[in-house]
């Protein structure tokens, strides 16, 4: 079981440091948080805006999401009793 555990955890730290580097490659937002808390955000309607998903910088953001979600199920298996 202890080989199993640091199996995980070492895909935990790789996917920890590939997290860090795809979030360090994303575009920059203008308007911020406070922005569109304080109803000044961006809004726009440009070609690029609609076809993001499709874009390199959207499938980034997209698999930044998906890399977020399963490192936080990872956090979670790794603190299960099963492996004390």
């Amino acid at each position: 079981m202890a080989v199993l555990f640091y199996i995980l955890l070492v895909v935990f730290l790789v996917g920890c440091v590939g997290l860090v580097g795809a979030i360090l490659l994303q575009k920059k937002r203008s308007a911020g948080g406070m922005g569109s808390i304080a109803g000044m955000g961006n809004v726009s309607d440009t070609y690029w805006d609609k076809n993001k998903r499709r874009s390199a910088e959207g499938a980034l953001e997209m698999w930044t999401k998906i890399g977020a979600a399963v490192l936080s199920i990872l956090a979670v298996v790794l603190c299960l009793p099963i492996f004390g």
